[in-house]
Protein backbone atom coordinates (compact mmCIF):
# COMPACT_ATOMS: atom_id res chain seq x y z
CA UNK A 1 0.00 0.00 0.00
CA UNK A 2 0.88 3.14 -1.19
CA UNK A 3 1.88 5.77 2.04
CA UNK A 4 2.28 9.36 2.17
CA UNK A 5 5.55 10.61 2.34
CA UNK A 6 8.44 11.12 5.34
CA UNK A 7 7.27 14.00 7.00
CA UNK A 8 4.27 15.41 5.78
CA UNK A 9 0.90 14.78 6.97
CA UNK A 10 -2.19 14.13 5.82
CA UNK A 11 -5.97 16.29 7.44
CA UNK A 12 -9.01 15.24 8.21
CA UNK A 13 -12.53 17.33 7.87
CA UNK A 14 -12.16 17.76 11.74
CA UNK A 15 -8.37 18.26 11.57
CA UNK A 16 -9.41 21.07 8.62
CA UNK A 17 -11.90 22.50 10.57
CA UNK A 18 -9.22 23.70 13.32
CA UNK A 19 -6.84 24.83 10.75
CA UNK A 20 -9.25 26.76 8.57
CA UNK A 21 -10.33 28.59 11.58
CA UNK A 22 -6.45 29.85 12.50
CA UNK A 23 -6.22 30.81 9.30
CA UNK A 24 -8.96 32.77 9.11
CA UNK A 25 -8.72 34.48 12.02
CA UNK A 26 -4.67 35.40 11.31
CA UNK A 27 -5.99 36.57 7.68
CA UNK A 28 -8.86 39.02 9.45
CA UNK A 29 -6.64 40.46 12.23
CA UNK A 30 -3.59 41.25 8.62
CA UNK A 31 -6.92 42.72 6.73
CA UNK A 32 -8.09 44.77 9.83
CA UNK A 33 -3.98 46.19 9.74
CA UNK A 34 -4.17 46.88 5.83
CA UNK A 35 -2.54 44.12 4.81
CA UNK A 36 -3.55 42.22 1.40
CA UNK A 37 -3.10 38.34 0.65
CA UNK A 38 -0.52 37.33 -1.83
CA UNK A 39 0.99 33.76 -3.09
CA UNK A 40 3.72 32.90 -5.02
CA UNK A 41 4.75 29.07 -6.73
CA UNK A 42 5.49 26.46 -4.08
CA UNK A 43 8.72 25.84 -6.85
CA UNK A 44 10.93 28.61 -7.82
CA UNK A 45 14.16 29.02 -9.25
CA UNK A 46 17.02 27.59 -7.16
CA UNK A 47 19.05 30.59 -7.39
CA UNK A 48 16.88 32.58 -5.40
CA UNK A 49 17.62 30.86 -2.25
CA UNK A 50 21.39 30.41 -2.81
CA UNK A 51 21.37 34.41 -3.54
CA UNK A 52 19.93 34.66 0.18
CA UNK A 53 21.57 31.58 2.22
CA UNK A 54 24.57 30.62 0.22
CA UNK A 55 25.39 27.46 -1.56
CA UNK A 56 25.47 25.26 1.62
CA UNK A 57 21.61 25.71 1.72
CA UNK A 58 21.35 23.39 -0.85
CA UNK A 59 21.17 19.97 1.52
CA UNK A 60 18.40 21.21 3.09
CA UNK A 61 16.44 21.90 0.07
CA UNK A 62 14.38 19.35 -2.55
CA UNK A 63 16.08 20.71 -5.14
CA UNK A 64 15.85 19.77 -9.04
CA UNK A 65 16.14 20.07 -12.47
CA UNK A 66 13.56 20.14 -14.71
CA UNK A 67 13.11 18.64 -17.91
CA UNK A 68 14.54 21.81 -19.70
CA UNK A 69 17.39 21.42 -17.15
CA UNK A 70 16.49 24.66 -15.33
CA UNK A 71 17.35 24.18 -11.71
CA UNK A 72 14.74 24.28 -9.04
CA UNK A 73 13.46 24.01 -5.88
CA UNK A 74 10.35 23.44 -3.80
CA UNK A 75 10.39 26.53 -1.17
CA UNK A 76 12.01 26.35 1.98
CA UNK A 77 10.50 29.68 3.01
CA UNK A 78 8.15 32.24 2.03
CA UNK A 79 10.14 35.53 2.34
CA UNK A 80 12.13 35.31 -0.80
CA UNK A 81 9.31 34.69 -3.10
CA UNK A 82 7.32 37.21 -1.78
CA UNK A 83 10.34 39.68 -2.32
CA UNK A 84 10.99 38.23 -5.99
CA UNK A 85 7.27 39.11 -6.78
CA UNK A 86 7.77 42.70 -5.52
CA UNK A 87 10.61 43.30 -7.85
CA UNK A 88 9.32 41.14 -10.72
CA UNK A 89 5.34 42.49 -10.52
CA UNK A 90 4.81 45.49 -7.86
CA UNK A 91 8.20 47.57 -8.42
CA UNK A 92 5.55 50.35 -9.38
CA UNK A 93 2.62 49.76 -6.73
CA UNK A 94 1.92 52.60 -4.00
CA UNK A 95 4.14 52.16 -1.33
CA UNK A 96 4.54 51.17 1.29
CA UNK A 97 3.31 47.53 0.51
CA UNK A 98 1.46 45.72 3.19
CA UNK A 99 1.38 42.22 2.14
CA UNK A 100 0.44 38.88 4.21
CA UNK A 101 0.94 35.23 2.70
CA UNK A 102 0.16 31.45 3.93
CA UNK A 103 1.01 28.38 2.42
CA UNK A 104 3.73 25.19 2.30
CA UNK A 105 7.49 25.37 2.27
CA UNK A 106 9.62 22.30 2.50
CA UNK A 107 12.83 21.37 3.99
CA UNK A 108 14.83 18.27 3.58
CA UNK A 109 15.47 17.30 7.54
CA UNK A 110 14.45 14.91 10.20
CA UNK A 111 11.64 16.34 11.45
CA UNK A 112 9.89 15.95 14.88
CA UNK A 113 7.43 17.47 17.21
CA UNK A 114 6.27 21.01 15.40
CA UNK A 115 8.90 20.54 12.70
CA UNK A 116 8.13 18.59 9.26
CA UNK A 117 9.32 18.28 5.91
CA UNK A 118 6.13 19.79 4.76
CA UNK A 119 4.81 22.51 6.67
CA UNK A 120 2.91 25.63 6.82
CA UNK A 121 4.20 29.23 7.10
CA UNK A 122 2.02 32.21 7.63
CA UNK A 123 3.78 35.76 7.18
CA UNK A 124 3.45 39.37 6.69
CA UNK A 125 6.01 41.81 5.22
CA UNK A 126 5.99 46.17 5.32
CA UNK A 127 7.57 46.76 2.31
CA UNK A 128 9.19 50.49 1.48
CA UNK A 129 9.24 52.12 4.60
CA UNK A 130 11.56 51.79 7.59
CA UNK A 131 12.18 53.69 10.80
CA UNK A 132 10.61 52.94 14.44
CA UNK A 133 6.93 53.74 13.78
CA UNK A 134 7.22 50.94 10.40
CA UNK A 135 8.42 48.12 12.82
CA UNK A 136 6.03 48.44 15.42
CA UNK A 137 3.45 48.57 13.15
CA UNK A 138 4.79 45.03 12.22
CA UNK A 139 5.21 43.90 15.87
CA UNK A 140 1.51 45.43 16.94
CA UNK A 141 0.34 43.04 13.90
CA UNK A 142 2.10 40.01 15.39
CA UNK A 143 1.03 40.52 18.82
CA UNK A 144 -2.55 41.04 18.09
CA UNK A 145 -2.49 37.61 16.25
CA UNK A 146 -1.56 35.78 18.81
CA UNK A 147 -3.85 37.58 21.39
CA UNK A 148 -6.64 36.60 18.59
CA UNK A 149 -5.55 32.79 18.80
CA UNK A 150 -6.43 32.99 22.72
CA UNK A 151 -3.15 31.38 23.32
CA UNK A 152 -1.59 31.73 26.57
CA UNK A 153 1.76 32.09 28.31
CA UNK A 154 3.89 33.35 25.25
CA UNK A 155 6.83 35.88 25.55
CA UNK A 156 7.80 38.28 23.34
CA UNK A 157 11.52 38.69 22.89
CA UNK A 158 12.59 41.93 20.91
CA UNK A 159 16.50 43.10 20.29
CA UNK A 160 17.53 45.59 18.06
CA UNK A 161 21.06 43.94 16.02
CA UNK A 162 22.12 47.67 15.22
CA UNK A 163 22.89 48.22 19.30
CA UNK A 164 25.71 45.37 19.51
CA UNK A 165 26.85 46.18 15.97
CA UNK A 166 27.58 49.72 16.74
CA UNK A 167 28.72 48.98 20.08
CA UNK A 168 31.37 46.16 18.41
CA UNK A 169 32.37 49.02 15.70
CA UNK A 170 32.77 50.91 17.85
CA UNK A 171 35.18 49.14 20.19
CA UNK A 172 37.02 48.23 16.94
CA UNK A 173 35.99 45.15 15.64
CA UNK A 174 35.12 45.79 11.75
CA UNK A 175 32.14 44.67 9.68
CA UNK A 176 33.74 43.19 6.64
CA UNK A 177 34.37 39.67 6.09
CA UNK A 178 37.87 38.07 7.63
CA UNK A 179 39.39 36.02 5.31
CA UNK A 180 39.95 33.35 8.03
CA UNK A 181 36.43 33.02 9.59
CA UNK A 182 34.92 33.31 6.30
CA UNK A 183 32.25 36.16 8.70
CA UNK A 184 32.45 39.71 9.55
CA UNK A 185 34.59 39.77 13.28
CA UNK A 186 31.48 41.24 14.41
CA UNK A 187 29.38 38.61 13.44
CA UNK A 188 31.87 36.19 15.38
CA UNK A 189 31.22 38.43 17.93
CA UNK A 190 27.67 38.19 18.55
CA UNK A 191 27.85 34.72 18.30
CA UNK A 192 30.54 34.29 20.81
CA UNK A 193 28.37 36.52 23.04
CA UNK A 194 24.95 35.04 22.19
CA UNK A 195 26.71 31.38 23.60
CA UNK A 196 27.93 32.89 26.72
CA UNK A 197 31.60 32.37 25.61
CA UNK A 198 34.01 34.73 27.24
CA UNK A 199 37.07 33.12 26.99
CA UNK A 200 36.31 33.27 23.06
CA UNK A 201 35.58 36.64 23.16
CA UNK A 202 38.66 37.34 24.92
CA UNK A 203 40.70 35.97 21.98
CA UNK A 204 38.25 37.21 19.26
CA UNK A 205 39.41 40.64 20.70
CA UNK A 206 43.46 40.00 21.35
CA UNK A 207 43.09 38.61 17.39
CA UNK A 208 42.51 41.53 16.21
CA UNK A 209 44.71 43.77 18.19
CA UNK A 210 41.96 44.55 20.94
CA UNK A 211 42.68 45.02 24.32
CA UNK A 212 40.23 41.82 25.73
CA UNK A 213 39.11 44.02 28.78
CA UNK A 214 37.28 46.29 26.13
CA UNK A 215 34.56 43.30 26.19
CA UNK A 216 33.65 43.58 29.80
CA UNK A 217 30.81 46.20 28.75
CA UNK A 218 29.35 43.96 26.23
CA UNK A 219 29.19 40.93 28.28
CA UNK A 220 27.36 43.53 31.04
CA UNK A 221 24.92 44.06 28.05
CA UNK A 222 24.43 40.50 27.59
CA UNK A 223 23.87 40.10 31.19
CA UNK A 224 20.78 42.24 30.88
CA UNK A 225 17.43 40.72 31.52
CA UNK A 226 13.47 42.12 31.91
CA UNK A 227 11.33 44.48 29.95
CA UNK A 228 11.37 47.83 29.22
CA UNK A 229 13.29 48.86 32.29
CA UNK A 230 16.22 47.36 30.79
CA UNK A 231 16.97 49.85 28.48
CA UNK A 232 18.02 52.48 30.55
CA UNK A 233 20.99 50.70 32.26
CA UNK A 234 22.00 49.73 28.86
CA UNK A 235 22.26 53.19 28.05
CA UNK A 236 24.50 53.77 30.48
CA UNK A 237 26.78 50.95 29.22
CA UNK A 238 26.78 51.96 25.82
CA UNK A 239 27.50 55.83 26.93
CA UNK A 240 30.46 54.57 29.28
CA UNK A 241 31.81 53.19 25.91
CA UNK A 242 34.24 55.56 23.75
CA UNK A 243 32.87 55.77 20.28
CA UNK A 244 29.45 54.27 20.44
CA UNK A 245 26.36 55.37 19.42
CA UNK A 246 23.69 55.50 21.30
CA UNK A 247 20.77 55.81 18.05
CA UNK A 248 20.05 52.18 17.60
CA UNK A 249 19.11 51.82 21.50
CA UNK A 250 16.65 55.35 20.92
CA UNK A 251 14.75 54.01 17.52
CA UNK A 252 13.97 50.44 19.95
CA UNK A 253 12.87 52.58 22.72
CA UNK A 254 10.21 54.69 20.59
CA UNK A 255 9.15 51.39 18.60
CA UNK A 256 8.72 49.64 22.00
CA UNK A 257 6.37 53.15 23.21
CA UNK A 258 4.92 52.94 19.58
CA UNK A 259 3.92 49.12 20.55
CA UNK A 260 2.33 49.95 23.88
CA UNK A 261 -0.01 52.06 22.07
CA UNK A 262 -0.98 50.09 19.40
CA UNK A 263 -1.58 46.59 20.66
CA UNK A 264 -2.35 45.21 24.23
CA UNK A 265 0.21 44.29 26.63
CA UNK A 266 1.71 40.76 25.90
CA UNK A 267 1.55 37.83 28.60
CA UNK A 268 5.39 38.56 28.84
CA UNK A 269 8.29 41.20 27.20
CA UNK A 270 11.18 41.04 27.43
CA UNK A 271 14.02 42.80 25.91
CA UNK A 272 17.21 41.30 24.47
CA UNK A 273 20.05 43.25 23.19
CA UNK A 274 22.59 40.45 22.41
CA UNK A 275 20.45 38.85 19.87
CA UNK A 276 22.29 37.37 16.94
CA UNK A 277 19.81 36.92 14.04
CA UNK A 278 22.80 37.43 11.33
CA UNK A 279 24.24 40.37 10.00
CA UNK A 280 23.66 39.75 6.73
CA UNK A 281 20.04 39.63 6.94
CA UNK A 282 18.73 41.33 9.69
CA UNK A 283 19.42 45.38 10.13
CA UNK A 284 17.69 46.73 12.85
CA UNK A 285 14.98 45.83 15.50
CA UNK A 286 14.84 41.54 15.51
CA UNK A 287 12.12 39.66 17.69
CA UNK A 288 10.86 36.14 18.35
CA UNK A 289 8.19 34.28 19.99
CA UNK A 290 8.07 31.23 22.29
CA UNK A 291 5.64 29.49 24.09
CA UNK A 292 6.11 26.80 26.87
CA UNK A 293 4.17 24.62 26.03
CA UNK A 294 6.53 23.24 22.80
CA UNK A 295 10.06 22.92 24.74
CA UNK A 296 13.05 22.84 22.68
CA UNK A 297 10.92 23.98 19.64
CA UNK A 298 9.36 26.67 21.74
CA UNK A 299 9.81 29.20 19.05
CA UNK A 300 6.61 29.90 16.88
CA UNK A 301 7.28 33.41 15.61
CA UNK A 302 10.03 35.51 14.72
CA UNK A 303 11.30 38.30 12.33
CA UNK A 304 12.41 41.80 12.44
CA UNK A 305 13.69 44.92 9.93
CA UNK A 306 16.16 43.24 7.69
CA UNK A 307 17.70 43.55 3.59
CA UNK A 308 16.64 41.53 0.68
CA UNK A 309 15.43 43.53 -1.88
CA UNK A 310 18.75 44.97 -3.18
CA UNK A 311 19.66 41.40 -4.40
CA UNK A 312 16.39 42.52 -6.64
CA UNK A 313 17.92 45.70 -7.93
CA UNK A 314 15.94 47.55 -5.20
CA UNK A 315 18.22 48.95 -2.68
CA UNK A 316 16.07 51.96 -2.29
CA UNK A 317 13.17 49.85 -0.58
CA UNK A 318 15.45 48.31 1.84
CA UNK A 319 15.23 47.75 4.64
CA UNK A 320 11.84 45.99 5.16
CA UNK A 321 10.31 44.81 8.03
CA UNK A 322 8.18 41.18 8.37
CA UNK A 323 7.81 38.36 10.20
CA UNK A 324 6.71 34.26 9.78
CA UNK A 325 4.77 32.64 12.23
CA UNK A 326 4.91 29.08 12.26
CA UNK A 327 1.55 27.68 11.76
CA UNK A 328 2.19 24.17 12.81
CA UNK A 329 3.73 25.06 15.90
CA UNK A 330 0.75 27.80 17.05
CA UNK A 331 -1.74 25.24 16.42
CA UNK A 332 0.22 22.71 18.57
CA UNK A 333 0.56 24.78 21.21
CA UNK A 334 -3.29 25.82 21.07
CA UNK A 335 -4.23 22.50 21.13
CA UNK A 336 -1.82 21.62 23.92
CA UNK A 337 -3.40 24.54 26.30
CA UNK A 338 -6.82 23.15 25.45
CA UNK A 339 -5.98 19.72 25.89
CA UNK A 340 -4.74 20.77 29.51
CA UNK A 341 -7.72 22.95 29.98
CA UNK A 342 -10.75 20.57 28.55
CA UNK A 343 -11.80 22.35 26.08
CA UNK A 344 -12.61 20.62 22.54
CA UNK A 345 -12.39 24.20 21.33
CA UNK A 346 -8.59 25.05 20.66
CA UNK A 347 -9.22 28.17 18.02
CA UNK A 348 -11.93 30.49 18.47
CA UNK A 349 -14.14 29.81 15.71
CA UNK A 350 -13.45 26.61 15.03
CA UNK A 351 -17.38 25.24 15.88
CA UNK A 352 -19.67 26.10 12.92
CA UNK A 353 -22.22 28.52 14.34
CA UNK A 354 -23.86 28.15 11.65
CA UNK A 355 -27.27 25.57 11.45
CA UNK A 356 -26.69 22.11 10.47
CA UNK A 357 -29.52 20.09 9.47
CA UNK A 358 -29.84 16.78 8.09
CA UNK A 359 -32.92 16.07 6.19
CA UNK A 360 -33.69 12.36 5.45
CA UNK A 361 -36.74 10.75 3.39
CA UNK A 362 -38.19 8.01 5.20
CA UNK A 363 -38.95 6.06 2.29
CA UNK A 364 -39.99 8.99 0.16
CA UNK A 365 -39.07 10.39 -3.08
CA UNK A 366 -36.29 13.43 -2.07
CA UNK A 367 -36.90 14.79 -5.49
CA UNK A 368 -39.55 17.33 -3.66
CA UNK A 369 -36.95 18.09 -1.20
CA UNK A 370 -34.53 19.72 -3.32
CA UNK A 371 -36.22 23.22 -3.42
CA UNK A 372 -36.13 23.41 0.50
CA UNK A 373 -32.37 21.89 0.58
CA UNK A 374 -31.70 24.56 -2.31
CA UNK A 375 -33.00 27.67 -0.40
CA UNK A 376 -32.05 26.44 3.18
CA UNK A 377 -28.07 26.93 1.81
CA UNK A 378 -28.97 29.83 0.43
CA UNK A 379 -30.72 31.10 3.79
CA UNK A 380 -26.96 30.32 4.76
CA UNK A 381 -27.62 26.81 6.76
CA UNK A 382 -25.50 23.78 6.22
CA UNK A 383 -27.47 21.11 5.13
CA UNK A 384 -26.98 17.69 4.30
CA UNK A 385 -29.33 15.23 2.21
CA UNK A 386 -29.47 11.53 2.73
CA UNK A 387 -28.77 10.11 -0.91
CA UNK A 388 -29.43 6.69 -0.05
CA UNK A 389 -32.30 4.51 1.56
CA UNK A 390 -32.15 3.85 5.10
CA UNK A 391 -34.68 2.91 7.49
CA UNK A 392 -35.13 5.40 10.97
CA UNK A 393 -32.32 4.05 13.09
CA UNK A 394 -29.68 3.89 10.31
CA UNK A 395 -30.94 7.64 9.80
CA UNK A 396 -30.38 8.78 13.33
CA UNK A 397 -27.36 6.78 13.46
CA UNK A 398 -26.26 8.70 10.36
CA UNK A 399 -26.94 12.06 11.42
CA UNK A 400 -25.17 11.40 14.67
CA UNK A 401 -21.89 10.31 12.28
CA UNK A 402 -22.08 13.48 10.28
CA UNK A 403 -22.56 15.25 13.52
CA UNK A 404 -25.47 17.80 12.63
CA UNK A 405 -27.50 19.59 15.36
CA UNK A 406 -31.11 18.79 13.67
CA UNK A 407 -32.33 16.09 11.45
CA UNK A 408 -35.32 16.73 9.48
CA UNK A 409 -37.04 13.11 8.60
CA UNK A 410 -39.54 13.57 5.79
CA UNK A 411 -42.02 10.53 5.01
CA UNK A 412 -44.13 10.54 1.71
CA UNK A 413 -47.28 11.46 3.57
CA UNK A 414 -45.72 14.85 5.11
CA UNK A 415 -44.48 15.61 1.53
CA UNK A 416 -47.96 15.82 0.65
CA UNK A 417 -48.97 17.74 3.82
CA UNK A 418 -46.34 20.21 3.84
CA UNK A 419 -44.93 19.09 7.58
CA UNK A 420 -41.82 16.82 8.63
CA UNK A 421 -40.87 16.11 11.75
CA UNK A 422 -37.71 18.16 13.35
CA UNK A 423 -35.73 16.31 15.83
CA UNK A 424 -33.16 18.90 17.81
CA UNK A 425 -30.40 16.29 18.41
CA UNK A 426 -28.57 18.71 21.64
CA UNK A 427 -31.93 18.91 23.52
CA UNK A 428 -34.05 15.81 22.08
CA UNK A 429 -37.20 18.02 21.32
CA UNK A 430 -39.28 16.48 18.52
CA UNK A 431 -41.88 19.18 17.02
CA UNK A 432 -43.85 18.82 13.77
CA UNK A 433 -42.75 21.73 11.01
CA UNK A 434 -43.32 23.23 7.73
CA UNK A 435 -41.45 22.65 4.82
CA UNK A 436 -40.12 25.51 4.06
CA UNK A 437 -37.01 27.61 4.92
CA UNK A 438 -38.49 29.95 7.17
CA UNK A 439 -40.18 27.81 9.03
CA UNK A 440 -37.66 25.48 9.66
CA UNK A 441 -35.22 28.36 10.45
CA UNK A 442 -37.33 29.82 12.86
CA UNK A 443 -37.65 26.16 14.59
CA UNK A 444 -34.10 25.85 15.20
Amino acid sequence: MVQRPRGTRDFTPAAMKRRLALEHLLEDVAQRHGFDRVQTPVFESLDLFTAKSGQGVIDQLYAFNDKGDRPLTLRPELTAPVMRMVAEEMRNDTKPLRLSYYGQCYRYEEFKTGRYREFFQYGAELIGVKGPLAEAEVLALAVNMLHATGLKGWQVRIGHVGVLKDALIGLGLSSEVDEASGEPPIASAMRLLDKGDDAGLAALFSSHGLDPSHAEPLRALASLEGGVETLEPARQLLSSMEGVSLEALEELERTLEALSALAPAPPSLAVDLTVARGLDYYTGMVFEVKVEELGGEGQILGGGSYRLLHLFGLPDLDPCCGFGLGFDRVLLALEAQAQADGRDEAVPGETDARPYIAIAPEKADPMPLLPLVASLREAGARVELLLSKKNYGRIIKWTEGIGATHLLVVKSADIKAGMGRLINFTTGDRIDVELNSKALLSAL
